[in-house]
């Protein structure tokens, strides 16, 4: 006989309006909980939809707040050179929260600064329960509803306070979001504070549902293609496991709420089982340009690349375009967008004085000079002023910059930027650091590519598990074939093998004349990689002596401070 048990309140939970909740945000001088400063603290109470009290000082940072900082807070150092500092705040703040279950919106940003201020002044790290209001937000709602789940966006939609990035104000109004969230999850069957913590966490419905797609997917290296009931791929992804990946669909660690609407839509995963991760890499890249799944959202239009073209014509002119042709001009590229790529142009310009309009101009052609000529940025050609043996001397110099020699557009660069901070002008130095920045780190993109696609063949080995080699065959930059070279097999009829079985090349125009950028950047990778031995060789295989990749670095080290104190907008977000 079987007899019924009661729970305990323990096996119930405590149901939600029993939860006493603080609701905080922080404001800081940066990023990393590790490098930088809270600045502001801004916490509500509230159990059962009451608010039982509020929290809210300045901190000190200790350090002068950044210049972007402020204008993104409001902060500035005179507000907080009278305010406690860290070690006098936290105690209360610490109080405050006791016995209590914290909330933020992007709780690992915030509670990260709260650990790490304890840890330096030497208080235990909280121990609360932690409900992050991005994570539920995804979890409840749809794209139509929220294109995004910043706090601003929520707020619009569940509250009247205004988010400004003022630490007491955006508690306020995540507490309104925390409230809305909460009464939808209610329809979700979710009353206590243990449901609601599980829920953030499991598969949906359509999860569980779909886990049988992934039975016939096999343990290998490859590419797998979610598609739906009318075959068309919805996400293609790549794994060096398919089993193990696809089924990490359909589990509690996938989390994204993109991922679970696609997995909602799919009906078969088909696998394309490869030779090596390598092609599974080059695969997925070739899978995504072509077919465009719509949850998939990396280099989904490879074909949108910008480039910037010297011209073929008796006065050469620097052009923006989107289309590499067979007709003998010099590109620069590709350019994620036609600002870099604008950005770039301006660069050439300051460094060398082309042209910049667009009429055809001729040796016989005249025509007013224009601007220009009078601040003596252009030799005016156009007025007769300069000849086409004169302008081309320029032109040439400019080619060489675009494919081989960066210092010239460094130089001139350079200098300019020291006359502009000496008087003061700081924002039109930035403005030309990013220009030499987007020529810099494009050229030395370009010229590393390029140093690959003019092979004509490359033939390079790497080891694999058991004593196996991963063989691959590129060609113009492309990757041909691959293969696994199994232990003791002779090499020499294995790479023939696979280099007559390999996929016929036509090289096109222009620095790309076989495959995407990103194709051959995979291979560059796999072929910078430790233990890769190369094979065969046809052609040389070298970058310019004075190319841009030798200035590269100084320009990320002149980004790398900037970069770590430039805060996201909305607040950082997974």
């Amino acid at each position: 006989m079987e007899y019924a048990v009661q729970g305990t309140l323990d096996e119930l939970g405590t149901p939600l309006d029993q939860i006493t909740f603080v609701v905080f945000d922080l404001e800081t001088t940066g990023v990393s909980a590790a490098e930088h400063a809270i600045t502001e603290i801004g916490a509500v109470k509230v159990r059962g939809g009451e608010i039982l009290g509020e929290f809210a000082t300045l901190v000190d940072p200790g350090s002068p707040i950044p210049p972007f900082i402020s204008v993104l807070t409001g902060i500035t150092d005179s507000m907080v050179v009278a305010a406690p500092k860290i070690e006098a705040v936290l105690p209360s703040f610490l109080e405050f929260t006791r016995g209590t279950t914290l909330v933020a919106h992007n709780a690992g940003f915030d509670v990260g600064f709260v650990k790490a201020a304890c840890a330096a002044h030497g208080h235990p790290p909280p121990d609360h329960p932690v409900v992050d209001t991005v994570v539920l937000a995804r979890r409840l709602l749809t794209r139509d509803e929220a294109p995004n789940c910043k706090l601003a966006t929520l707020a619009r939609l569940f509250s009247g306070t205004e988010p400004r990035h003022r630490a007491l104000a955006d508690a306020r109004a995540t507490v309104d979001v925390l409230h809305a969230l909460l009464e939808r999850a209610g329809s979700f069957g979710v009353h206590t504070l243990e449901e609601l913590r599980g829920f953030t966490r499991a598969p949906t419905p359509e999860q569980r549902r779909k886990r049988h797609l992934a039975d016939a997917v096999p343990a290998a290296p490859g590419v797998y293609v979610f598609e739906d009931h009318r075959g068309d791929p919805l996400y293609v992804g790549k794994s060096v496991d398919l089993r193990t990946r696809v089924r990490s669909y359909f589990t509690a660690s996938e989390t994204r709420p993109r991922i679970r609407e696609m997995v909602g839509l799919a009906e078969r995963v088909r696998p394309i089982v490869c030779a090596t991760p390598l092609e599974a890499e080059v695969r997925e890249l070739r899978l995504i340009g072509a077919a465009k799944p719509r949850y998939n959202r990396r280099s989904r239009f490879p074909e949108r690349a910008v480039w910037l073209k010297l011209t073929v014509e008796p006065f050469p002119r620097l052009s923006v375009v989107r289309e590499v042709r067979d007709d003998g001009a010099a590109y620069l590229g590709p350019f994620g967008g036609s600002r870099a790529a604008e950005d770039a142009r301006v660069a050439l310009h300051e460094t060398f004085p082309l042209r910049q309009c667009a009429e055809r101009i001729t040796a016989r052609a005249r025509r007013p000079a224009c601007a220009l000529f009078g601040i003596g940025r252009c030799g005016a050609p156009c007025e007769g002023r300069q000849s086409a043996e004169e302008y081309g001397e320029l032109a040439e110099a400019a080619r060489r910059a675009m494919e081989l020699d960066a210092s010239a557009v460094f130089a001139a660069m350079e200098t300019r930027m020291t006359r502009l901070s000496l008087d003061q002008r700081y924002e039109e130095a930035a403005a030309d650091r990013d220009r030499l920045a987007a020529y810099v780190r494009v050229a030395a993109r370009m010229q590393r590519l390029r140093a690959l696609t003019a092979l004509p063949q490359l033939v390079a080995a790497a080891p694999a598990a058991d004593g196996a080699w991963e063989v691959h065959v590129v060609r113009h930059g492309r990757l041909v074939s691959a293969g696994v070279m199994a232990r003791g097999v002779h090499p020499t009829p294995f790479v023939e093998a696979l280099v007559a079985t390999a996929e016929t090349v036509v090289p096109g125009p222009g620095p790309l004349p076989a495959a995407l950028a990103e194709e051959t950047e995979c291979v560059l990778r796999w072929l910078e990689g430790p233990g890769v031995r190369l094979v065969q060789v046809e052609g040389t295989w070298s970058l310019p002596v004075h190319g841009a990749g030798r200035l590269r670095a100084r320009i990320d080290h002149a980004y790398r401070g900037i970069d770590s104190h430039r805060p996201r907008e909305g607040r950082p977000e997974r």
